[in-house]
């Protein structure tokens, strides 16, 4: 579990390309100050399990599954990218719950400064904004934002100067690649709706017919 806070922006030391998997190492002396074998970390919002690490830098595998639906296919040696170690218990709660299991990815349209932030408009597929709302929170590349815009196919989120400066967001670019992951409270009360919508008695048709 995660919060969306982003800790560091490590620097990928190394790809290992499999047929349809991947094995990266990543440095980051901030991110292996009290790293475990086993452990988990959000890369570029992606939990991964660390495999092996020295004293800058940690290794993790990437299976099949999260190279295709995730933007860290697109990664080569030098790429930056964002890191957040696994919540702590006893630690603050500052962004949101995120699990580091990417939804989708989206498409950054353009980058609006205003004031003293930058809208960023993200179009996205009909499945993931079905679980957006305004005021609501989205992970983007492990990134807790909040929304400020959502239609069928685009989504709106604003940062501010220091999420621009300590996160890879500031540096992306219209065109560039971002991995989703909607808040996952609001896809478990949407699951729960349609459960129970399903399993009711209860149709239009019927409610037409005694009057309602």
């Amino acid at each position: 579990m995660f919060t969306g806070i982003i800790e560091d922006i490590g620097t990928v030391k190394a790809v290992n390309s499999g047929r349809n998997s991947m094995q990266l190492t990543v440095s980051s002396k901030k991110i292996v100050e009290d790293v475990h074998l086993g452990d988990s970390i959000a890369v570029n919002g992606i939990c991964l399990t660390v495999i092996s690490f020295t004293n800058d830098s940690f290794t993790v595998d990437v299976m099949p599954e999260s190279v295709k639906a995730t933007s860290i296919q697109d990664v080569k040696v030098g790429s930056p990218v964002n890191l957040e170690r696994a919540m702590s218990a006893n630690g603050r709660f500052g962004g949101h719950f995120v699990t580091g299991h990417i939804d989708g990815t989206g498409t950054i349209l353009r980058k609006r400064p205003e004031e003293n932030a930058v809208y960023y408009d993200i179009k996205i597929n009909a499945e993931l904004s079905r679980y957006c709302i305004p005021k609501g929170s989205v992970a983007i590349d492990g990134t807790s934002l909040t929304i400020f815009g959502i239609s069928d196919d685009i989504l709106t989120v604003s940062l501010i100067p220091h999420t621009l400066e300590i996160t890879l967001l500031g540096r992306k670019k219209a065109g560039d690649i971002v991995n989703i992951e909607n808040d996952m409270l609001g896809k478990y009360v949407l699951h729960q709706v349609q459960n129970q919508q399903s399993k009711s008695n209860i149709t239009e048709q019927l409610l037409r017919q005694n009057g309602f």
